[in-house]
C-alpha cells in the first residue's frame, strides 16, 4: 500500500519561529538571524512573483558570490521554488545549456553572460535587494514530495545527471545525519563545500533543522581561520582540505577543538585518516551520494581507526542492500524524485523502489559499509579486467601520496592499459620507476600503470570528484606528445 505524502514543518519558518533571534548566517561583513533571513526569502519570494516567475518553477542559479547563492537558495526553498545552482567554474554557455537542459523558468547571475539564452536572465542583486511589492507569507509547512532542488551529479565518468530532490529527502538526510552526529542551536558550520554539491546543500538543512549557524569563509583557501574568528563547532571536508590543515601544527590544534570533521566527497587514503587519527581529530568517515540527498552511511562519534577505514554504518531514514553483483542499492526517505530530462521526469528504480548507484562494495562483519570501487569504471585490458579502485588503493599506500586516480587510455595491442595521475605530498614531480617497483609487489603485471602523470591544475575539475572521462582524454593527450 503506497504511503500518503507527509506535510513536514517549513524548517526556516519554524527556526524563526522558535529563535528569532538566533544567528542563521554569519556572512563576511554581516550577521542575518532566523527572523531577518525569513524576511529575506519572504522579499525574494515576492519579487519572482511580481516578476512573473511561479512558485514550482526552476531557478537555475550561476551565482559566484557565495553570499549571495546561499541567501538565494535559502529564499528559493522556503518560497517554494526548485532551486538548481550551477558551478561557476563552468563557462557561461555550459550554465545556459544546463539551464535549458532542465527547462528553468529563469537563470539567476551575478555575472555578465556571453551567451545567448532564451532563458529569462535575472540578476542576483535586484532579488536580493530590491523593494518589496508586498509582504509573502511563506507556508509552515511542506510536503515531502515537493520538488526544491535540482542537483547535478559529479559527472565523473560522463555527462552530469540533474537529480530533482523533494523536500522530505533534504529533512530526511539531515534528520538521520543529527541523530549521528548532534548539530543543535549553539552550534556552527563553517560552509567549506561548494553549494552546487550536495554535501554543501546538506548544511543549510542541517542547520535549520536544529537551529544552528552556517558560517560562511571569507576565504575559502584559510578554514583554519575562519574556524578560529567565527567558534565552529562542525565542518565538511574533502581529502585535499583536511591534507593541507594536517600540514599546519596551528591548524591541527584548532580542528582538535572542533566536534565533528565530515569526511566525504571521494576516496579518502588511508594515510590521511591514520594520521588525523593519531592526532586525535574528532572525523566521521562516510558514503553518500547526490541522489540520496547526502550522506548513507557514517562512523559514529569517537570510532576507532578500524571503523573509520570503512564508510561507516547506516544512517536511519535509509535503506541498503548489496547484490549478487557486488552492487549497492539504496532506497529511503532521502532517495531523489528521478533525473530531469526536459519536462519529463526519469525514475531509475526497480519495482520495489531500490536505486542501483554503480558503486560497489560489502559489509564487514562489524556492519560497516567497505566501498570497493564503480561499476562503470572497470575495463578489460587484454582480456583481464581491471578495477581502477584496486589500483588506487595501492598506490594510496605508497608513503607521501595525497590522491591518485587511474584511467583507461586506448592500446593496439590489448584494448585498453592504465594509466595513473598522482599527487604527492612533499614533491610534485613523479618517480615511475620507484611506483612501479613499488606496485610490482602488490599488484598482478597487467594493473600496473604504464604511465604516471603529475596531477593536473585544479580547475580541471568543475565539482569536488575528479572528471574520470576528461582525465582519460587529457592522458591520451599527453602520451601522444
Amino acid at each position: 500500500m503506497m504511503r500518503s505524502p507527509a506535510e513536514l514543518p517549513a524548517l526556516l519558518v519554524k527556526a524563526a519561529r522558535t529563535g528569532p533571534n538566533r544567528p542563521a548566517l554569519i556572512l563576511p561583513h554581516q550577521t542575518l538571524s532566523y527572523a531577518e533571513l525569513l524576511q529575506l526569502a519572504a522579499g525574494v519570494a515576492s519579487r519572482l512573483q511580481a516578476g512573473g516567475i511561479a512558485a514550482g518553477a526552476r531557478l537555475a542559479m550561476w551565482v559566484n558570490d557565495p553570499q549571495a547563492l546561499v541567501l538565494l537558495l535559502q529564499a528559493s526553498i522556503a518560497a517554494g521554488y526548485v532551486a538548481c545552482p550551477i558551478s561557476t567554474r563552468l563557462p557561461a554557455a555550459e550554465a545556459v545549456r544546463l539551464a535549458q537542459r532542465i527547462s528553468a523558468a529563469a537563470l539567476i547571475t551575478d555575472q555578465p553572460l556571453t551567451s545567448k539564452t532564451s532563458t529569462v536572465v535575472l540578476p542576483a542583486n535586484s532579488l536580493l535587494q530590491g523593494s518589496a511589492p508586498h509582504s509573502m507569507q511563506l507556508p509552515e509547512s511542506i510536503s515531502e514530495t515537493q520538488p526544491v532542488s535540482i542537483i547535478f551529479t559529479s559527472g565523473s565518468t560522463g555527462e552530469p545527471k540533474a537529480a530533482l530532490h523533494g523536500y522530505g529527502n533534504h529533512y530526511y538526510s539531515a534528520l538521520g545525519s543529527g541523530e549521528n552526529i548532534t548539530f543543535g542551536a549553539d552550534d556552527r558550520w563553517l560552509l567549506s563545500l561548494p553549494l552546487y554539491h550536495v554535501g554543501g546543500l546538506a548544511i543549510l538543512f542541517r542547520a535549520m533543522l536544529g537551529g544552528g549557524t552556517v558560517v560562511v569563509p571569507q576565504d575559502r583557501h584559510d578554514l583554519a581561520a575562519a574556524i578560529r574568528a567565527h567558534r565552529i563547532t562542525h565542518v565538511s571536508m574533502v581529502s585535499t582540505q583536511l591534507y593541507r590543515m594536517l600540514r599546519e601544527p596551528q591548524s591541527v590544534e584548532t580542528l582538535r577543538g572542533l566536534k565533528a570533521i565530515l569526511l566525504g566527497g571521494s576516496g579518502m587514503p588511508r594515510s590521511l585518516i591514520e594520521a588525523a587519527h593519531e592526532q586525535g581529530l574528532p572525523i566521521h568517515t562516510s558514503y553518500g551520494l547526490t541522489e540520496m540527498a547526502s550522506q548513507v552511511t557514517a562512523t559514529p562519534p569517537g570510532a576507532g581507526l578500524e571503523a573509520l577505514l570503512t564508510a561507516g554504518r547506516l544512517l536511519p531514514h535509509r535503506e541498503v542492500k548489496i547484490n549478487a553483483d557486488d552492487e549497492i542499492l539504496v532506497k529511503g526517505r532521502t532517495r531523489f524524485l528521478g533525473y530531469v530530462h526536459g519536462d519529463r521526469l526519469q525514475q531509475p528504480f526497480d519495482a520495489e523502489g531500490w536505486f542501483a548507484t554503480g558503486d560497489l562494495g560489502r559489509w564487514t562483519d562489524q556492519g560497516y559499509l567497505q566501498v570497493t570501487g564503480r561499476k562503470d569504471n572497470l575495463f578489460i585490458s587484454g582480456g583481464e579486467n581491471i578495477q581502477p579502485e584496486e589500483i588506487e588503493q595501492a598506490l594510496l599506500q605508497y608513503p607521501g601520496m595525497l590522491q591518485a586516480v587511474v584511467v583507461p587510455v586506448p592500446d593496439t595491442e590489448f584494448g585498453q592499459r592504465p594509466v595513473a595521475f598522482v599527487q604527492m605530498q612533499a614533491n610534485p614531480s613523479v618517480d615511475a620507476a620507484l611506483l612501479r617497483e613499488y606496485l610490482s609487489e602488490r599488484l598482478a603485471r597487467f594493473k600496473i600503470p604504464i604511465a604516471f602523470f603529475p596531477w593536473p591544475q585544479e580547475e580541471t575539475f568543475a565539482g569536488i570528484k575528479p572528471n574520470r572521462r576528461r582525465l582519460a582524454e587529457l592522458a591520451e593527450k599527453w602520451l601522444s606528445e
